[in-house]
């Protein structure tokens, strides 16, 4: 049965309920008697509390509770780890000690009738420390590397002898690159409200795993998992921040259960700069050999990756490097700076776009030193297999990439030689980039429920953070059941709906998808068995392989009767169908191939030599990337995170003050980001890709590969206008500035 909606640009489903306000995310769920929470955080980045002035503030008006480590309750915090949890370490245990480790970590809540006394008190409660001087900057003096410990760390990799390879190499490249620290900063904040009734807890809670959620909060607080509730329709961005269940969570459920009443508690801006996770900073050190023509012979690439000092946070930063190029000898070395900060989180294509920005800047060197030109050299050096892991991939179409980008983009237009081009008296440039995540796909169920009325309902716990999960899923659902999409209804954000996984990695559309699919197919099995099996119905007694669906409507084969509907049949048995499924993938593919996403990435800059500053004017972004269930959200989530890619590459840095830890720009007027003047002419563009490896659907996911080849990009698209080579990011003004 096929209805061709698999593939349209539908507009989003939910479209309408976001402009009008109808949605509603964490904050809009109000509750009866509802208080307010507002957390005190550190002002000092390391040491210990040793006062608190609670008496000024308990009288305060509107105040109907604080609690500080002294009085709040010993929670259980018993063991719990997900696969987004780091392995190593534990997770803060907020308000159970005097200890102060990182600036911003909650020394207090203040409860309060409405937000603006809560915040009052907040702002009034004295707090003295025993403070001592954090260590944030991992090039310190007094900063210790460690190997990443626990069970899949892989803390080196090598094949070949990559050392002696540079050494021999007639052509070499070795360079360091420093990546900032970003801070994921999404429109909606993390909010949360908390009600207890009896022992059981129901959280409307901003979270993009909300299952974990669940299992979290019921570890914490020593509690069975299905007496906790976590609901959350809709989230307004994220790119990562809510993976994990911050303690802020935690903080509204323990104040709602000591005031017995619900509480709500929303974080503040600045708020969002301490306890909810960052992009880590990155050192690394990239050196390539390579013959005369363009060969490369060796690759080293060593990556230090900032942590907290209670949790080891690691990420995949040089996983790319082992099978992005044809090499026989490569050697990676990854290892961990712990500081006194909070511990980092994933954010939006976590470790390859760190990863991916010193790889390709590196390539790009390399294709100057050669004099050949970087597509050129890229394509000279495209494996037929990845070399890191021994297998085929399951496909890689990133040369084809590169062909439809070149195409798209004008490359052919650019002259070979850095600042040779000029528009005007501005220094024109063109860089490019590849761009690469795995692809990711996890256990996940789906139940689905038919109606008489023809009518399908689909649930699963997954979540919706603005790629239009909602859309996605209803256009699986009705290709599937073969009806129309306004038949199909989605409802996702729940923890007591079937388990999905986190809603990140890119794994979304593969994992939720196929789980969808396959519960619409036990749905749509059970009406057939209905059909055949009832005396009034034109199929009964048919076999299996006797009947077809043909535009939602189920007959014999080569019957042209208009065939009986799901309507018909399920007003004929009386009663709904009900079916509940789980995704399943081959194990023999997962095992037997490698699974990527691949694309290019062409970014054009226009500098101004006098004052530096520096416009994307346009960038083409081409990806391989399965098959599109959406164009239209595909091209939306792909120019999203090539804009975020512009803010990596010249705007976004958090800095922190060495004297506390304290971030100094936590604020909108500081932290940079890209706003609609900063953002040039983008397309994004889809190969054609079928790979029946990945999955069912074919699917291998957008939403991370769109940000990972874009700094690098641009990057290499300066130097090309200035032949200034830049290897910090943010590139900055004052980078580009010459005499």
């Amino acid at each position: 049965m096929t209805t061709n909606v698999i593939g349209r640009p539908l507009t989003r489903v939910d479209g309408r309920a976001k402009v009008t306000g109808a949605a509603r995310y964490a904050a809009d769920f109000n509750q009866h008697a509802q208080l307010h929470a507002v957390i005190v955080g550190a002002t000092t980045g390391l040491g210990r509390v040793t006062a608190l002035d609670e008496a000024p503030v308990r009288a305060m008006p509107g105040v109907v509770e604080v609690i500080t480590h002294l009085n709040a309750p010993r929670l259980a915090y018993a063991p719990h780890k997900s696969l987004i949890d780091p392995a190593v370490g534990e997770r803060l245990h907020v308000l159970q000690d005097d200890q102060v480790r990182f600036y911003g970590q909650p020394v207090a809540v203040v409860v309060a009738d409405t937000l603006d006394h809560a915040e009052r008190a907040a702002n009034a409660l004295r707090v003295t420390y025993a403070a001592e001087r954090p260590i944030v900057d991992p090039n310190d003096p007094n900063a210790q590397t460690v190997e990443p410990s626990g069970s899949g760390a892989h803390a080196d990799a090598s094949r070949g002898d990559a050392d002696r390879a540079l050494a021999d190499a007639p052509v070499k490249v070795d360079a360091t690159y420093d990546m900032a620290r970003e801070n994921h900063n999404p429109m909606e904040p993390h909010a949360v409200v908390a009600a207890w009734d009896g022992d059981r807890l129901t959280l409307w809670s901003k979270s993009q795993f909300v299952v974990n959620e669940q299992a979290e909060i019921a570890a914490i607080f020593g509690m069975p998992a299905q007496n906790v509730q976590v609901i959350c329709p809709f989230i307004g961005g994220a790119f990562g921040t809510s993976l994990r269940t911050w303690p802020h969570v935690t903080l509204a459920a323990m104040a709602a259960r000591q005031v017995g009443r619900p509480v709500k508690l929303v974080l503040t801006r600045k708020q969002m700069f301490f306890t909810t996770g960052h992009r880590p900073r990155t050192l690394q050190r990239v050196a390539l050999g390579a013959t005369r023509d363009g060969k490369i012979t060796g690759i080293i690439h060593e990556g230090t990756g900032e942590t907290s000092r209670y949790e080891q946070f690691t990420e995949a930063l040089l996983s790319a490097t082992s099978y992005m190029y044809s090499c026989p000898n490569v050697r990676t070395s990854y290892r961990l700076t712990p500081l006194d900060t909070g511990t980092p989180n994933h954010m939006r294509g976590p470790g390859e776009a760190s990863g991916i920005f010193a790889l390709e800047s590196a390539i790009d060197e390399l294709s100057y030193a050669l004099g050949i030109d970087p597509i050129e050299l890229r394509r000279r050096n495209e494996p037929t297999m990845d070399e890191g892991e021994n297998k085929p991939f399951s496909s890689r179409s990133l040369m084809q990439c590169y062909d439809l980008g070149a195409e798209r983009f004008g490359w052919a237009r650019r002259t070979p030689a850095p600042r040779s081009m000029r528009d005007g008296r501005l220094l024109a440039g063109m860089g490019v980039a590849s761009a690469t995540y795995p692809v990711w796909y996890l256990p996940t169920s789906a139940r689905v429920r038919l109606h008489a009325d023809g009518t399908a309902a689909v649930e699963v716990a997954a979540s919706d953070m603005g790629p239009g999960t909602y859309t996605s899923m209803t256009q699986v659902a009705a290709e599937t059941l073969g009806v129309p999409v306004d038949q199909v209804r989605i409802s996702i954000g729940r923890s007591d709906f079937p388990p999905a996984p986190p809603h990140g990695g890119s794994m979304t559309m593969a994992s939720v998808g196929s789980a969808v699919q396959a519960a619409c197919l036990a749905a749509r099995d059970e009406v057939i068995k209905r059909a055949v099996a009832d005396q009034r119905s034109p199929v009964f007694g048919a076999s299996l392989d006797g009947i077809e669906w043909i535009g939602g409507s189920l007959r014999r084969l080569g019957d042209s009767s208009p065939g009986q509907s799901y309507r018909d049949i399920l007003a004929s048995s009386g009663q709904p169908v009900g079916a509940h499924a789980s995704n399943q993938r081959d194990p023999e593919a997962a095992g037997r191939y490698s699974m990527h996403s691949f694309g290019a990435v062409f970014a054009e800059v226009a500098i101004d030599p006098d004052v530096g500053t520096i416009q994307v004017r346009r960038a083409v972004g081409v990806y391989g990337a399965g098959r599109i269930v959406n164009p239209r959200l595909a091209s939306s989530q792909c120019t999203g995170g090539m804009i975020g890619g512009i803010g990596m590459a010249l705007m976004e840095r958090t800095a922190l003050d060495a004297r506390d830890g304290r971030p100094v720009n936590a604020h909108m007027a500081d932290y940079l980001m890209p706003v609609n003047l900063d953002i040039g002419h983008l397309e994004a563009h889809f190969v054609d890709e079928h790979d029946p490896h990945v999955n069912e659907l074919g699917v291998k996911g957008l939403g991370e590969i769109a940000l990972v080849g874009m700094a690098p990009a641009i990057a290499n698209a300066i130097y090309h206008a200035t032949g200034i080579r830049v290897r910090d990011l943010p590139i900055r003004i004052e980078d580009v500035l010459t005499a």
